[in-house]
Parts: C-alpha cells; sequence; structure tokens
C-alpha cells in the first residue's frame, strides 16, 4: 500500500500498486473531492471495499480522446456523472446567465466540465471504445430519466439515456445498484442481460417490454401536448415508493425506456459500512497549487446522519432522487466519525453541521409506511398541516447531539443544513428546541418559509404561514430565555408557479411587518425532475390538472423578486411599477405601512433630468421659437 491512499488518477499511480487494468473507470465533472459527501467518491469506495480495481478520471478535457484513454480501457465498465450537481445549474443563474465561479473546481475555475457533462462524456466513450459497457448515474442522470423539460433549452428533451447513448442508467444514491452490477460482471454477465435491478433504467425494443408497468404518454407526445406531460408528471411520482411503486415504461420513437421500481434504502448496518470506508476527506493533493476545491469547505467536518426527506416539497429533487423514506446511521458511527475529526490536524474544534437533506430528521414520519409505504397523488406528511399519523420525537437526535458535544477536543456542534421548523414546532416535548437554541446556533439559524401567500405555499407543498409565525415566536422566546444574540435567516423565493404580483406584494408588506430583510432571495430555478418545474412548463398542477398562473415574463419575476427587497435604492423603480401596476396606490408614499416612496412631483426647469417627453417637446419648441427670433434679426 502506497501513502497516497487516493484512487489512483494516473498510469504511474497504477504502476506503484501493480495495476495492469482496472475493473471500472469513474469519470466526473467535478474535480477528484474523497469525501462523503461526493457521491461519486462513495461509489468508487464501494467498488473497491469489493475488491475490485477502480480509477478515477475528474474533469477530462472532453474536446479530446487522450484525457479519456490516459487509464486504459476497464475490464468491466466507465461509471460517469457530472458530479455533485447538474452542470447546466453549475453554469447558468436562473437568469441564464454564465457563472463566474465553480466550487466544484480547483481554484473556482470556470469551464473545466461542458454542458450536459453526462451526455458529452458519454459522447467520447461511445466513440474511442464503443465495446466498453458506459453506466451513468448521480444527479443529472437520475433527474433526466425520463422526458423532462429543459429550462435551458426551453423544450421538452428526451431521457437521457437516448442522448448519452448509455447502457445503463442508475437513478437515486446508487451503492445497492452497482455493487449488484459488479457481482453481475464479476460472474461473466454481460450488460444486455442487467435489465432486472432495481433502481436502474434502460432502453429496449418495445417487443422486450416487462409486463405489468405503468406506461406514460410517450416521448413525443409529452413533447407536443402540456397536459399529456403534467400526466406523466403525476404517474412518475407515484411510482417512486420503495415498497410500491411499479415499473414505469416511456416510449421514445423506436425504442422504450424501462424504469425498474425503486431500490430499497439502506438498512442502518449498510449505511455505516457506507461511511466507514477509507475517504480522504480531502480534494486531491494535485489541486493544491491551484487553490484547492472550495466544495470541501463546508463539508470536510460535517457529518451526515441521515438520506431522504418526507417533507418532499414540490420545488425539491430530494423525493425524486433519494426517496422519501427515512434511512440513519447508527449513533455508534456518527460519533466514531465525529472522533476522528479530533484526530485531524485541520480539525479547530467546530463541527459545521449534523445533518442531511433534513436535519432533524431521524425516524420514519408514521408507523404505517414501513409497510404500505407513503402516500401518493401529492399528499405530503407536515403541508398544508400536519397529517394525523405523523410521529414527531426528537429524543434520539438530541442525545445524539449531547453525546457529540461530550467529545474530547470538540468545541461546538453546529446544524447548519436546515432545520424542518414545521416538524419541530409539533413536538410536544421542548428539549431539542431549548438545545438548539442554546448549543447549535453560530449566530443565525436558516429556515425556509419560502413565501407568506397561503395560497403559493400550496403549490410549493409547503405549510402555511401560520405555522412560521408560531415557530419565530417561540424561537426569539427562547433565544431571550437564553440570553442570546442569535436571528432567523429565512429563505424565501419569488416567481414561483402560482405567486402573482398580489402574492409578491403581499410577501413584501409581510417582510417590512415582521422586519426582516433578506439579504438573498431565490427565483425560482425550474430544474429536471420536480413536480414544481411540472408546473412551470405546462401551467398544470399535476395532481388537480388545474391551470396555475406563472411568472414567465423577465418584466414579472424581475418586479416580484424587487419586491422582496422593497428596502434597496436600486430596486426604487421595479418597486414602484409593480405597486403601480396592482393598484397598490396605498403602499407608496411615506405611510407606516407603505414600502417605497414615490418620486416627488416637480416642473421641468427645477427637474431637468427628470423630464417626460411632454416636456422634452416643450423645451425644443422654446429652442426653435428662439432660433426664428434670432434669425429675423
Amino acid at each position: 500500500m502506497t501513502k497516497n491512499r487516493f484512487l489512483p488518477i494516473s498510469r504511474a499511480e497504477m504502476k506503484q500498486r501493480g495495476i495492469e487494468q482496472f475493473d471500472f473507470i469513474c469519470i466526473t465533472g467535478d474535480a477528484y473531492v474523497d469525501h462523503p459527501s461526493f457521491g461519486i467518491a462513495i461509489i468508487s469506495r464501494v467498488l473497491e471495499s469489493q475488491g475490485f480495481q477502480v480509477g478515477m478520471i475528474a474533469q477530462p478535457n472532453w474536446k479530446s480522446t487522450e484525457d479519456f484513454l490516459k487509464l486504459g480501457l476497464p475490464k468491466y465498465a466507465f461509471l460517469v456523472t457530472s458530479g455533485n450537481i447538474d452542470s447546466m445549474v453549475a453554469h447558468y443563474t436562473v437568469a441564464k446567465r454564465l457563472r463566474s465561479t465553480d466550487a466544484y473546481s480547483a481554484g473556482n475555475q470556470m469551464g473545466k466540465r461542458p454542458d450536459r457533462a453526462v451526455i458529452v462524456y458519454c459522447n467520447q466513450l461511445k466513440k474511442i471504445a464503443p465495446q466498453i459497457p458506459v453506466l451513468i448515474g448521480g444527479l443529472e442522470a437520475s433527474l433526466r430519466r425520463f422526458a423532462h423539460y429543459d429550462y435551458w433549452d426551453n423544450a421538452v428533451r428526451p431521457s437521457i439515456l437516448c442522448d448519452a447513448k448509455a447502457d445503463l442508467l442508475m437513478y437515486g444514491m446508487g451503492e445497492l445498484q452497482i455493487t449488484e452490477i459488479a457481482k453481475r460482471f464479476r460472474a461473466g454477465e454481460t450488460v444486455d442481460t442487467m435489465t432486472d435491478i432495481r433502481g436502474t433504467c434502460y432502453l429496449t425494443k418495445p417487443i422486450h417490454t416487462p409486463y405489468g408497468a405503468v406506461q406514460c404518454p410517450d416521448f413525443q407526445i409529452v413533447a407536443a401536448d402540456k397536459k399529456s406531460y403534467a400526466k406523466a408528471t403525476r404517474q412518475q411520482m407515484n411510482e417512486q415508493d420503495e415498497i410500491y411503486g411499479k415499473t414505469v415504461i416511456q416510449r421514445h420513437g423506436a425504442d422504450m425506456l424501462v424504469q425498474n421500481p425503486p431500490m430499497r434504502s439502506l438498512t442502518q448496518q449498510e449505511l455505516d459500512e457506507v461511511y466507514a470506508l477509507p475517504y480522504m476527506r480531502m480534494y486531491h493533493p494535485s489541486y493544491e497549487a491551484q487553490g484547492g476545491v472550495a466544495a470541501i469547505e463546508e463539508v470536510e467536518f460535517s457529518i451526515a446522519h441521515n438520506r431522504g426527506c418526507f417533507g418532499a416539497c414540490n420545488f425539491c429533487s430530494i423525493a425524486f432522487h433519494q426517496g422519501r423514506k427515512i434511512a440513519t446511521r447508527s449513533e455508534q458511527s456518527i460519533l466514531a466519525e465525529a472522533e476522528s475529526f479530533t484526530h485531524n490536524p485541520r480539525f479547530k474544534g467546530y463541527i459545521h453541521d449534523v445533518g442531511g437533506p433534513t436535519a432533524n430528521f431521524r425516524q420514519p414520519s408514521c408507523q404505517k409506511q414501513l409497510k404500505a409505504g407513503l402516500c401518493k397523488d401529492g399528499k405530503k406528511c407536515l403541508a398544508p398541516n400536519p397529517c394525523k399519523l405523523l410521529e414527531v420525537d426528537h429524543t434520539e437526535y438530541l442525545n445524539l447531539l449531547r453525546k457529540i458535544r461530550d467529545i474530547k477536543g470538540v468545541k461546538k456542534v453546529f446544524i447548519r443544513s436546515g432545520i424542518r421548523y414545521d416538524y419541530l414546532i409539533e413536538d410536544r416535548d421542548e428539549a431539542f428546541f431549548d438545545e438548539l437554541v442554546k448549543y447549535h446556533i453560530s449566530g443565525q439559524l436558516k429556515v425556509a418559509p419560502e413565501h407568506c401567500s397561503n395560497a403559493v405555499l400550496d403549490k410549493m407543498g409547503k405549510p402555511h404561514i401560520e405555522t412560521y409565525l408560531h415557530f419565530m415566536k417561540k424561537f426569539y422566546k427562547k433565544t431571550n430565555q437564553f440570553q442570546k444574540e442569535q436571528y432567523l435567516v429565512p429563505y424565501l423565493m419569488s416567481s414561483h408557479p402560482g405567486s402573482t404580483l398580489k402574492d409578491a406584494i403581499e410577501l413584501a408588506c409581510f417582510l417590512k411587518k415582521e422586519h426582516i430583510r433578506p439579504e438573498q432571495v431565490q427565483d425560482f430555478y425550474p430544474t429536471p425532475g420536480t413536480v414544481s418545474t411540472c408546473m412551470y412548463y405546462t401551467g398544470l398542477d399535476p395532481y388537480t390538472m388545474q391551470p396555475v398562473y406563472i411568472p414567465y415574463t423577465k418584466e414579472d419575476k424581475a418586479m416580484q423578486r424587487a419586491l422582496l427587497q422593497y428596502f434597496q435604492p436600486k430596486n426604487r423603480d421595479l418597486v414602484l411599477k409593480a405597486l403601480k401596476k396592482a393598484k397598490r396606490y396605498d403602499l407608496i408614499g411615506k405611510g407606516k405601512d407603505a414600502l417605497v416612496e414615490d418620486y416627488p412631483q416637480t416642473s421641468f426647469h427645477q427637474q431637468p433630468n427628470n423630464r417626460n417627453l411632454k416636456s422634452k417637446g416643450k423645451q425644443k419648441w422654446h429652442r426653435e421659437k428662439q432660433d426664428k427670433r434670432k434669425n429675423k434679426r
């Protein structure tokens, strides 16, 4: 064993380890970071733990074949991912402007991966070595597994399998899928026979379509008819439960896309084993000269204790990717990871997070879901009101945090990945709430009410604003009780489907009333694989098929965004325009409820810079009259 315990990234490292040919070669759009918060790090370490030789090619130059061949050809398959996030989201803002930095590349450098990285990488591999199977996974592949609306093309694209020409797609987290696939390769099976593995998708000829599947409208139909697209979305979402989910099929021209039922969640023991693998928990040292990889900063000393989210907000992709069932690590596993930090010379005593998709979920929302699965057709455990079967208990999570705080060398344990306040507020035992406020907030607690209009919150799949107000009141009461100077930082979203200008004004008034001045707001970003994106594209709620208002125009979006920061001078013109358009003159002026003052009404002699077209015309008329008088003289 060499001192460098990262997976090999070069021929020289292959030689050092005595490797002649890799079993699998991973290709990722991110810089190589060997940390369990990076999906490809988990998949590669899982394979290594089972005795397979695994190589890593990070951010290959896709404009030539050289980088793709630098480790030779794998014995079994290439494994391709765009990285931790969708490559288009990594490159473009919601306004479709090119971003200036990429936290997943060394030195924050942009341009290290192509647009639609999975497709580009796969196409190159198929040109280079068409005989080698190509398997795709990760967020970009997982969320694009069906025909999907693509915000950047403003059109419906086919399943990513069609464009990538990959042999198999793994959706979800992938450990059990890759384990089964690797086992079958080792036994001599070929990829074309691996059509029965849960949590995978493949293309086949219609004659080979499995029986008993739920059939969505064809790609050609959903690309042309928005009602059919909405229907397909509902069908797909309804079959994403590991207990009752069925095979889903969707025809793409001469081929049939087959999504096998979801893979089961990892057991606690299996999840513990995944996190016990020998990760280096750092970016590859080859990036040091470029300033390292910024994405590691928040996660290096953070602990993920769970997966899944039964909150299932409509704009979030977690339910479609990880699932709604909660999977958790054991107390022993988490404490061992926390204790390991204290032996790291970079550790300063501060654990940045003990969380996951939602920090305070460590148990199922109810006992019914364990046998029957989670409710379908858009029913939520927490919204608009908590389900009567909801079980709320923070005892286990609280005890875990107490034990982490007691580890020698740990100074402070923060929770930054997000507390579901709507779940927390339902807990009659306030011990966790007390200790959250007393010990686990670094000045600010980020929570996500998202909006205040209940009509908009219903389209988001979020609880009504009264729940947040109840939580906020209790939070500040406890903050004062423990003599802390701590604040809530609410995440807010503008221009979500269903949000009218009236709703945006309502939110601005709410923010003023509650003395909230958000430093940042997020425009709704229609990413693949969410119910909200379906609403955005179709103008329909897929569960009710009722029309939904969509703020499509740049002006509408700009006004809604400006209203959330009505207090900023740069937004004054847009806020005035919005209020006048909505005929809300009562919110213009110097009154206590006013959002903005109007510009003073003055004559053109006093304000030459504010002349309207009419006054400019008068000025021209006076000049012409003076010129005529001069000519007469």
